[in-house]
């Protein structure tokens, strides 16, 4: 501790004028090392290590500034294919061949509606536009059919139901997956069985239901005018395909009633089916009888008049009535109505305009005879028979041409 005697000596003004600044030195002094404390804090605060930003992409916790993502920084484009080198002598040129290919599904028929088999590529002209085209692709193909399997099973005889059943079968073994067929059944008023429908299982299904027969009527009549109705309703051709012995007992209407009605119907198909065949011939020699409904007799005049009226029903619709007298021959029966009603044939060519330009081209085929004349078509007794073409009438030339 210093000494500070001299102060006394001086008088009491000049003594507080000079005792002021001493005690701020003496305060200054004592605060001296504080602040020399807080001058060496500071650098190491300022030196402290600051926690950074949340990374672009949000917040890295509950609480924060939310940050802006970053643009993802896009690869850089690839560099360009370096240009094939110029073969020397070799021009500058493209080629690019677009060659359209046309085709055309035939059906030639018979006025009544029976396919006329065997022509060749020969025997068809086609036409685009007025111009005659070279036909390169020929084939026969076969297309689906719409039927009606119209089935007689009546409590008449054993042998009848038997062979009913046997004919329907192999009408359903020879159907392809994309044929629509319904089955009705009729004894005293037809029955439906399966509605038109591609699943040869249902049609199956349906044939297995006939096992009791319920009446012993036929009233064959009535039934094909209600399965004409219901078809009239199916747009394009339809086929009847009739399992009876041709036998009518109670029907309402008359024949000559049925009869107009099938001249009536323009696009449906009769192929009658008789069975019974073989149990008739043996019953018209041993003079065994047989009846059909209520218990009346049939003899054997009733199914001869019932043959003649089955060959009439084709007659007028076109189609052939067939008289088997053994279950082995009914495979290649409906073999041969099948070959009648699905086969169509299947022309293509390379149109003489080959431009896509967008614009209906109208077709025209015709049927004629190796030559280039009128094409004759006879049946079997040799007279001609008048026949159909029924082709599309056009087709818009564009790159996909159906």
């Amino acid at each position: 501790m210093f000494r500070i005697d001299w102060i006394r000596n001086l008088k009491s003004p000049d003594r507080l004028i000079l005792t002021i600044p001493l005690m701020m030195l003496v305060l200054l002094f004592l605060a001296l090392p504080g602040l020399l404390a807080q001058d060496q804090s500071e650098p190491a605060a300022s030196g402290q290590k600051q926690e950074p930003p949340p990374e672009a992409g949000g917040p890295q916790n509950d609480v924060g500034p939310y940050a802006i993502p970053k643009k993802r920084e896009e690869p850089p484009p690839p560099p360009p294919p370096a240009k094939p080198k110029k073969v020397e002598g070799m021009p500058d040129y493209s080629i690019k061949l677009d060659v359209p290919l046309v085709n055309v599904d035939v059906l030639v028929t018979t006025k009544d509606g029976q396919f006329i088999p065997g022509l060749k590529k020969d025997n068809f002209r086609v036409m685009e536009d007025g111009v005659q085209q070279s036909v390169t692709n020929f084939d026969i193909s076969q297309a689906p059919i719409t039927a009606v399997l119209l089935v007689e099973f009546a409590s008449t005889n054993y042998y009848f139901m038997v062979d009913a059943l046997n004919a329907s079968y192999a009408f359903a073994n020879a159907l392809k997956k994309n044929d629509w067929v319904a089955v009705i059944s009729y004894d005293m008023k037809p029955h439906i069985l399966a509605d038109f429908t591609q699943d040869k299982q249902a049609v199956y299904g349906a044939l297995n239901q006939l096992r009791i027969p319920g009446f012993a009527e036929t009233n064959l009549f009535d039934a094909l005018y209600d399965t004409l109705d219901r078809v009239d309703q199916i747009e394009g051709r339809k086929y009847i395909i009739l399992v009876t012995t041709g036998v009518d007992t109670f029907s309402k209407l008359t024949l000559d009633q049925i009869t107009k009605k099938i001249k009536a119907t323009h696009d449906v198909t009769i192929f009658p089916i008789s069975v019974g065949f073989a149990v008739r011939n043996y019953c018209e020699s041993h003079r065994c009888g047989y009846t059909h409904g209520m218990g009346i007799p049939v003899g054997e005049m009733d199914y001869l008049q019932g043959d003649n009226e089955m060959n009439t029903f084709a007659r007028l619709t076109g189609g052939r009535a067939y008289f088997p007298r053994f279950q082995a021959e009914l495979p290649q029966i409906f073999h041969d109505v099948i070959g009648d009603i699905r086969n169509q044939y299947n022309l293509a060519y390379h149109p003489t305009n080959p431009k896509l330009d967008g614009t209906y081209r109208k077709l025209k085929v015709e049927v004629v005879a190796p030559d280039g004349g009128q094409l004759k078509v006879k049946d079997q007794k040799g007279k001609d028979v008048k026949y159909t073409v029924v082709a599309r009438e056009g087709y818009t030339a564009k790159h996909t041409v159906e």
